[in-house]
């Protein structure tokens, strides 16, 4: 036989109360939640979801889109700028562009056509 002490025997003797306690209307489903499907916290909590989701993708497309002064191809906005050339030298002339009229290129005699 088991011995139980005085503490077990109080506890025993304090749940025996209370389940008695207990009905069987006690026990019965309880009515379903009436009101408002959406609490003013959940609301919020999109809300705030939102807002949260639109910071990130405004900070996002600042920092992936190239500012104005080095707007261009990505080689030119990685790369740095050429050397300066000597003050001395003379600048290269651009070559003249041909007008709509005027053939393009002249075959040379070696190229066939």
């Amino acid at each position: 036989m088991s011995t139980r002490s005085p503490i077990e025997e109080r506890l025993r003797a304090a749940f025996d109360a209370r389940a008695r306690l207990i009905s069987a209307h006690d026990l019965s489903p309880a009515r379903p939640p009436t009101g408002r499907a959406w609490g003013t916290r959940r609301i919020r909590r999109v809300v705030s979801a939102v807002a949260v989701t639109a910071a990130a993708a405004a900070a996002a497309i600042t920092f992936l889109l190239p500012s104005g002064s080095d707007s261009g191809s990505p080689e030119r906005r990685h790369h740095p700028a050429p050397p300066a050339g000597d003050p001395a030298a003379t600048p290269r002339t651009p070559e003249p562009v041909p007008s709509p009229g005027e053939p393009r290129s002249r075959p040379s005699p070696s190229q066939p056509r």
